[in-house]
């Protein structure tokens, strides 16, 4: 009989607290490094990072889980915006000058700080990754990987709220922030 716990971490990277009142701890399974050093400077998006390199490693004690992710060209990696320490409800977003809701927008000082980015993923050896169009901080803790899959990720007629007015030029500007200016 198969053992569905033999590739099994020894330590669990969800802890639930001792008396069950809703809340969790979640552990990190790797860290993210990236050539972003100042939190100004760094785009808002995988889509104003292209070409940027990084690598992921993924704890030891997880490497098992990589089998087969070589096999995708771009996965999701999920984060912990580490260095955010205040939440706003309400804020004005990098691509406008108008107060908005914090779950309308992609800003990272939320009640549960946590951030999701789409990169492409460029090899994998042993527990490290070597990914591209990163926009993330350097040092940044990962939460988890998932593979971006088109046949489940990809959506028709797709309404972007407030975004949606935003001109495509204006956008590529504001997204990119200071990191383009700053890296001649």
């Amino acid at each position: 009989m198969d053992n569905d716990n033999e590739h099994a971490p020894d330590t669990s990277a969800i802890c639930y607290s001792d008396d069950r009142n809703g809340e969790f701890i979640i552990r990190p399974v790797g860290i993210i490094n990236t050539p972003h050093k100042d939190s100004s400077r760094t785009p808002i998006q995988p889509v104003f990072a292209r070409g940027i390199k990084g690598t992921v490693t993924v704890n030891p004690e997880y490497s098992d889980g990589l089998l087969d992710l070589d096999g995708f060209s771009h996965i999701y990696l999920l984060y912990y915006f580490h260095k955010c320490k205040d939440v706003r409800l309400i804020l004005k977003p990098y691509l406008e000058d108008k107060d908005r809701g914090l779950f309308a927008t992609r800003a990272p000082c939320r009640p549960n700080p946590l951030g999701i980015s789409i990169v492409r993923l460029l090899s994998v050896r042993d527990n490290i990754l070597q990914v591209e169009d990163v926009d993330i901080l350097n040092g940044t803790p990962l939460i988890d990987i998932k593979p971006y899959t088109r046949r489940f990720d990809l959506r028709e007629n797709v309404r972007s709220g407030w975004q949606d007015d935003v001109e495509d030029d204006a956008a590529e500007i504001l997204g990119l922030r200071d990191f383009k200016k700053n890296q001649t």
